[in-house]
């Protein structure tokens, strides 16, 4: 039963409050927590809240994007810069529900939820972490997959700004908008000439948290930014994921058609 509710005015308190609460679980926008709470549970006794903890804005500079872990998905998309990032945003909930969830939140989000994390590993983001003591910078890719320990916080995220038209997204759900993820892929493609030089993909819905489809990654970097190629090396995605069966779609169908969505997030067909 929920017996506390904490709101520290910074970070230095909030780990005071973790430490001296014991049973405490931390909430920013609430959308993954309160579902919890409402249902009715024993895994914590108190909040304690990041909502003026000081971990919230967004800073462009030299190329780079460094964003506050509590910064809301509406305010992301609310910042020029970022604006490549608003189609995957607004594949995400509701705007209610924006308005409310955080990048740092989004993170840790159960799948099929959780777009955006794909996104900041196909963007090569990192996350720095405290623990009231020290602090670390992990991969987001790293970072989803551990998950965080005892006592500690993710603060920031921060990664470079890609080439303008070099972010590719798509989405598919049971419905337009707004659904869970059936898959969900994102990347970042840099080509010369038309042959792949470098490029990242990260992958939703299709794996326990969001993952780096490193095999894709290999098979397509040195070949020709094409359908063939593309398609040929969508289909190493087997290798990277583990899917899993929901309301939303069997794993069967989820392996079937990540490389289809693959393809066409990175060649729009």
């Amino acid at each position: 039963m929920l017996q506390t509710v904490a709101t520290p005015g910074s970070l230095p308190e909030t780990h005071a409050m973790l430490a001296k609460l014991g049973s405490a679980c931390l909430i920013a926008g609430g959308t993954a927590v309160m579902p919890t709470l409402n249902g009715g549970t024993d895994e914590f006794t108190s909040l304690v809240s990041l909502r003026a903890a000081g971990l919230s804005g967004v800073s462009i500079k030299d190329g780079s994007a460094l964003i506050g872990a509590a910064t809301t998905l509406s305010d992301l998309a609310d910042v020029p810069a970022l604006g490549f990032l608003v189609p995957a945003l607004e594949t995400i909930a509701s705007p209610t529900i924006r308005n409310m969830a955080t990048v740092g939140g989004n993170l840790f989000v159960k799948q099929p939820y959780g777009d955006l994390a794909a996104c900041l590993i196909a963007l090569g983001a990192t996350a720095t972490v405290s623990d009231g003591t020290n602090t670390r910078i992990d991969p987001v890719e790293k970072l989803v997959a551990s998950r965080l320990g005892a006592g500690e916080i993710v603060t920031q995220v921060s990664f470079a700004l890609p080439a303008e038209g070099s972010f590719k997204f798509t989405k598919a759900g049971r419905k337009a908008m707004n659904a869970a993820a059936i898959v969900t892929v994102a990347a970042v493609v840099t080509a010369t000439d038309g042959t792949v030089t470098q490029c990242r993909i990260g992958l939703g819905g299709v794996a326990e948290c969001a993952v780096r489809a490193r095999s894709v990654e290999e098979a397509l970097t040195g070949k020709a930014f094409d359908r063939v190629h593309v398609t040929e090396a969508a289909q190493q995605a087997e290798r990277d994921i583990e899917p899993f069966d929901d309301s939303y779609a069997s794993a069967w169908y989820r392996a079937r058609v990540t490389p289809v969505h693959i393809r066409r997030a990175l060649i729009g067909e």
